[in-house]
């Protein structure tokens, strides 16, 4: 069911209306300024009380925050517009900063360099024929330096795929070893950076049902069907589905946003996670080569990840009785525009929930079916796709998983010629190898905003007078108590997890209650550590960080990071803040290295990764000892099938 919700939640994110009255208002405080630029309008963060302290009948004020861009000045300001009195609050210069890439700027990518003489020669002689289907991709420069230009300029670099016809995969004839450098302000051709002509790469790569051939027969109809509609409601962007209660939405930089978790726990309605998002995403390239070596996209903060969502569609993104939740955002003129179905809201079967089978007096077993919530979006940067989704479970648990998917990134190589930094995966079409680092922001607030994080690892104890068998198994615990000593790392010999507890609030074990998050064990940043990269995304260098909440700290590379030499985590934490006891933000880096397969190509099968919240001494005993047998499937007539010996001999 879903209705209307007439009085926003603190977190709702800016509407149409009050994007274009927050855009009205910085137009005509700066009217002297003729060439300004929006590349990020979204509501400036209410403070957590008045979250927590959220109540329908009682408003919370609206603050719209916009980073504006005069390309004329080549200069960059932050404003404030109160919604309320529809006046700015703030505007302020921020000096020595470029704000993220904006699509405005990709789109005109094409008709740069077709207009610039030097680069059409230059695609000629890399054997591009027909200009008309030559497709241009986007590359953010970081702050590797660009022979003859000028560090200060606002530049992109771009590679050149070429597409036989409209539908064509470009990404099977990437034209080798030529890169052009573009100045986004006098929207001119920079420089060419370019080696020696490579030949196309001979196939194609196309995908659709008309290119593979004779599909499988096989395969029969699955039907998901909710006769009496979801479990679930939805008012506005709050979700309420078996006790949990929550709200999502899509912010402009970080994407799917999950924010106001809570648990109706009995009389109690009980937080445990403020807000949670992806404050950073990195794919860094491993390749050495001229035309690849700058490739390191951030694409939350050089690319505004909640740009990228795309609409989903029932039978292909989602099955199911589906609800879903739009997106509105603002393009870089400031005009609001409304991506639909941008969320995706439905459940799950997911298997067995807890199940035991009383073999001995009752021959009855005792089951129940799982079932999950799933929140979820996708978002399409280039030639990937990454679907976020969310999954809260009856048993308390909640789930964060990534799908990577699309087509892998791709170079010409000369014929004959194996890659050294990458694979194969078609005749002269090397994918480099390549990792996707994910950064998760996690606000928590068990039970309450005063919390402290303690790192739990399985140790098994070496034989002594106490342990004469050798056996023993005890959890370490390592309190973090301050941010010198919030950089962790993952151990799986010790299934290391790191435990939010709220010490003052106690289970009836006397013992102080808590969600533990278990994390993806997987790589960190594997760029030398004195690399410009290694600087720029210093947050993919541990899988854990935990510092002292600061509602100026929500991006894990800092706000700017394109063309940046390096900001965010890495100094937060030279503070040495206190964290016992307090409001504390866990930051979760996790994610793959991939070595592209021939399997991976011409489009890639879901790759997963992520990580779960569990619960640890927050429930007195399972939460989900009451979820009811399936109707129709009663409890007692869940029981085995007889023993082959029970059958006798016929």
């Amino acid at each position: 069911m879903t209705t209307p919700d007439a009085t926003p939640h603190p977190y709702d994110p800016l509407s149409a209306q009050e994007i274009e009255q927050a855009v009205d208002v910085v137009r005509a405080s700066q009217s002297h300024r003729r060439a300004i630029r929006f590349p990020l309008v979204r509501l400036d963060l209410p403070d957590k009380g008045a979250v927590r302290a959220y109540d329908p009948s009682s408003p919370v004020p609206r603050v719209a925050f916009l980073v504006v861009y005069d390309r004329d000045a080549g200069a960059t300001f932050e404003a404030r517009v109160d919604l309320g009195d529809n006046t700015l609050a703030s505007w302020e210069h921020v000096p020595g900063v470029q704000p993220a890439i904006m699509i405005e700027e990709l789109l005109a990518l094409d008709e740069i360099v077709k207009n610039d003489p030097a680069a059409v020669d230059a695609l000629v002689r890399h054997g591009v024929e027909d200009l008309s289907q030559v497709q241009f991709d986007p590359w953010s420069t970081g702050t590797l330096p660009i022979e003859g230009v000028d560090a200060r300029r606002r530049v992109i670099r771009a590679s050149a795929y070429v597409r036989h016809f409209k539908e064509d995969n470009g990404y099977a004839r990437p034209v080798g070893n030529l890169v052009f450098v573009i100045d986004c302000d006098t929207r001119s051709v920079a420089t060419i950076i370019e080696g020696d002509p490579v030949p196309l790469p001979p196939e194609s790569g196309n995908y659709d049902v008309e290119s593979v051939g004779p599909l499988r027969d096989d395969l029969r109809l699955i039907e998901i069907t909710q006769p009496e509609g979801p479990s679930f409601m939805v008012s506005g962007n709050i979700i309420e589905w078996q006790r949990w209660r929550l709200h999502a939405h899509v912010d402009v930089v970080e994407g799917l946003v999950i924010s106001d978790v809570s648990y109706q726990d009995g009389g109690r309605r009980r937080s445990i996670v403020h807000r949670a998002s992806i404050s950073e995403m990195v794919v860094p390239y491993g390749d050495t080569s001229d035309d690849f070596y700058f490739r390191n996209v951030f694409d939350a903060g050089e690319y505004n990840l909640g740009k990228t969502v795309g609409s989903l569609s029932l039978g292909c993104d989602c099955l199911g009785e589906i609800r879903y939740l739009d997106a509105v955002l603002a393009d870089e003129s400031g005009t609001p525009h409304t991506i639909s179905n941008a969320i995706c809201l439905h459940e799950e079967d997911y298997g067995i929930l807890w199940k035991h089978w009383d073999f001995r007096y009752v021959e009855q077993a005792e089951v129940r079916r799982s079932r999950r919530l799933v929140v979820s979006s996708i978002h399409t940067i280039g030639n990937y796709e990454y679907g976020f989704f969310w999954y809260f479970y009856l048993d308390g648990t909640i789930q964060f998983e990534a799908k990577l998917t699309g087509i892998v990134q791709t170079r010409a190589v000369a014929p004959g010629l194996k890659p050294e930094y990458g694979a194969l995966v078609a005749p002269q079409l090397d994918a480099p190898n390549h990792q996707h680092l994910f950064n998760m922001r996690l606000d928590m607030e068990v039970d309450g905003p005063r919390n402290t994080v303690v790192e739990i690892d399985a140790v098994g104890l070496p034989t002594s007078s106490e342990n004469p068998y050798g056996n023993a198994i005890v959890a370490r615990r390592t309190p973090i108590t301050n941010e010198r000593d919030g950089r962790r790392m993952c151990d799986p010999l010790t299934a290391r997890t790191w435990k939010i507890i709220n010490p003052d609030v106690r289970n009836r074990f006397d013992e102080p209650v808590g969600y533990k998050l278990v994390p993806f064990v997987g790589p960190t940043l594997l760029a030398a550590p004195e690399s410009d990269l290694a600087r720029r995304a210093e947050f993919a260098r541990a899988h854990l960080w935990v510092t002292r909440y600061d509602p100026v700290e929500l991006h894990a590379a800092g706000d700017y990071p394109n063309q940046h030499a390096g900001d965010g985590i890495g100094n937060w934490v030279k503070q040495e803040r206190d964290l016992e006891n307090t409001d504390i933000v866990l930051w979760h880096t996790f994610g793959t290295s991939h070595l592209p397969r021939p399997e991976d190509w011409p489009i890639m099968p879901c790759e997963y990764v992520g990580f779960s919240l569990k619960p640890v001494g927050f429930f007195d005993r399972n939460p989900s000892l009451d979820v009811p047998p399936l109707p129709g499937r009663p409890a007692m007539h869940c029981h085995p099938a007889p023993h082959q010996s029970e059958l006798g001999d016929e």
